[in-house]
């Protein structure tokens, strides 16, 4: 159990924001009023009081919304919460869906500090269900199912797919067969053939958002422009060969083609990643054969369940 010590917001991006004392959570925007607001996951940013305040020890001197928080909370270390952890008060329902976030521009803090507690130790929520929050008002934690879904994301390579000029149907295939599965879809994204675009989304999908999977469709061909196989290596800790190799395989008895695939399997952290061909027929093909044996794979790296043979 948490108090709330401070609710903060901006009528503009990147300052800082001034405590208000009570707001209005709305579903499908975050604050009432705050300019971070809006349709994605990002709605409302939440920070411990007790970070705040040991940070303020070392001299920083800083107010609640300083770093740019909606929630100042006691009572909770917020990053060692598992994103998909609900949080409710009052009526207000939050979701954590993002745990820190990549500082791109250091701002006034770090500048005076050398440090700034926001990117390591803040959090992120969307709005579930709205309702008034005041400072005093007193945040729970919402016990979940026992076996909650997996969280997924999908992140389709295509020029022409990011350019508008291709429909992304094996991107929808691929969720319709995950949601059917069961899973929850955190995010569907396209992208262009371009590793400096795909390396960071890919590492804010594992860090960040800590989705368990992240199927990426096409860029697994001998292009020059098909780079979805490095990208993806670029950000592995470990490496899961069988799952590729499998795909190929049982690709195989289809079209002898399925052995220009260059498709690789990857982990980091907590997060298995999958290439899969672009092709939607190929797709298809591969979610039949892959997901029957994927929730083990999960369970066990997530620690859920135990290595088993049959």
């Amino acid at each position: 159990m948490g108090t709330i010590k401070a609710v903060c917001v901006s009528d503009i991006r990147g300052i800082q924001k001034k405590d208000v004392t009570s707001a209005q959570l709305q579903v499908g925007w975050g604050i009432s009023g705050d300019a971070h607001g809006g349709n994605w996951h990002r709605q409302v940013s939440l920070l411990s009081y007790e970070k705040v305040e040991a940070f303020n020890r070392l001299g920083a001197e800083v107010l609640p919304g300083a770093f740019g928080e909606n929630l100042v909370v006691s009572g909770f270390d917020f990053r060692s919460l598992p994103v998909g952890t609900k949080l409710r008060c009052n009526e207000a329902l939050l979701e954590i869906t993002q745990i820190g976030k990549e500082c791109h521009q250091h701002c006034q803090i770090y500048h005076k500090m050398g440090d700034c507690i926001m990117p390591r130790e803040g959090v992120f929520a969307k709005v579930l269900h709205g309702g008034t929050v005041a400072v005093g008002d007193e945040m729970v934690l919402v016990e979940d199912d026992p076996k909650p879904a997996f969280r997924a994301a999908i992140v389709t390579l295509s020029d022409k797919g990011a350019a508008g000029d291709r429909i992304d149907r094996s991107g929808e295939i691929i969720r319709t067969r995950l949601i059917e599965a069961g899973y929850e879809i955190t995010e569907q994204i396209i992208l262009p053939d371009d590793r400096a675009e795909i390396e960071p989304v890919l590492r804010r999908l594992a860090d960040e958002n800590r989705v368990n999977l992240i199927l990426t469709t096409g860029g697994t061909g001998f292009s020059v422009r098909d780079v979805t196989p490095e990208a993806t290596l670029a950000v592995a800790e470990r490496n899961a060969p069988g799952i590729s190799e499998a795909i190929r395989q049982n690709s195989m008895q289809i079209t002898k083609r399925a052995m220009l695939s260059r498709g690789v399997s990857v982990i980091r952290g907590q997060t298995l990643m999958i290439n899969l061909p672009g092709s939607p027929k190929a797709v298809q093909e591969s979610l039949d054969y892959l997901l029957p044996e994927l929730d083990h794979g999960l369970q066990i790296l997530l620690g859920s369940a135990e290595e088993c043979a049959r």
